[in-house]
């Protein structure tokens, strides 16, 4: 069931961040059959790759374009680095500050992060196991999240922009399985409905979900839409974010 929304923004976009240093080193590491991405830094600390600074400057020329009642009039970023860094570029010409709430933050991999289908298998065929008993959206690796788990965050996030932010143009900067999260809570989807979109369409980074308010729900306007780079010479790219999806292709 769709939640209602009597009151809050009067539009909710949700902007996938750009192609990352972790996203090249996860499609090196399959390439190449390896277990482990060569990637040292924390997945907070991971940062935009060129293409995908490019990206985030190709959102920020996007934006600019548009009508003036149709950009962001409060932009929250996930403070992951790649993400932050995705915005920041995006909305530096707009005069919007940029807030930023741990809620929007990657899907915790725990003990996988890092590691290629191939090294779950390898490592922990226990983890492997055990995910193929439970499906992806329940599935916890340890001291990790589930989708479930994700998706508690979006509601919370969801509760709070109810109250406030009346007819707010809202703009979040997110991560992939956060975008999938959202589209669950907001639109009260099984969780078969939310798998069958996951295997049906890949989130391209710095792509575009949006909604509009009408009545008393959210609207899906456009999914995982690719207007705001294919316009530029940006390329348009569809890695899955580091340490792929917790072990997708176990």
């Amino acid at each position: 069931m769709k939640p209602r929304w009597t009151g809050g923004p009067a539009r909710l976009t949700l902007v996938r961040h750009g192609h990352s240093v972790g996203n090249e080193a996860d499609s090196k590491a399959r390439e190449a059959g390896a277990e482990v991405l060569d990637l040292q830094q924390r997945d907070a600390d991971v940062e935009l790759s060129e293409t995908g600074r490019e990206q985030a400057a190709s959102v920020g020329a996007w934006l600019d374009e548009l009508d003036e009642d149709d950009r962001p009039t409060v932009v929250v970023s996930s403070p992951y680095l790649r993400a932050a860094e995705t915005a920041r570029r995006a909305v530096e010409r707009l005069g919007v500050e940029v807030q930023y709430d741990e809620r929007l933050r990657e899907r915790d991999l725990g003990v996988l992060d890092g590691l290629t289908g191939a090294g779950i298998r390898a490592r922990h065929p226990e983890e492997a196991e055990r995910r193929h008993k439970l499906g992806k959206f329940y599935y916890q690796p340890p001291s990790g999240e589930s989708w479930a788990d994700v998706v508690l965050r979006a509601r919370s996030l969801l509760q709070d922009l109810r109250h406030g932010y009346d007819d707010a143009r809202v703009y979040l900067f997110t991560h992939q399985a956060v975008i999938m999260s959202f589209r669950y809570a907001i639109e009260g989807l099984s969780e078969e409905e939310i798998l069958q979109v996951d295997r049906e369409v890949q989130i391209p980074n710095a792509s575009v979900t949006a909604y509009r308010r009408e009545g008393e729900h959210l609207e899906l306007v456009t999914f995982a839409d690719t207007v705001s780079v294919e316009h530029t010479d940006a390329d348009v790219t569809e890695q899955e974010d580091q340490a792929g999806s917790g072990g997708d292709d176990v």
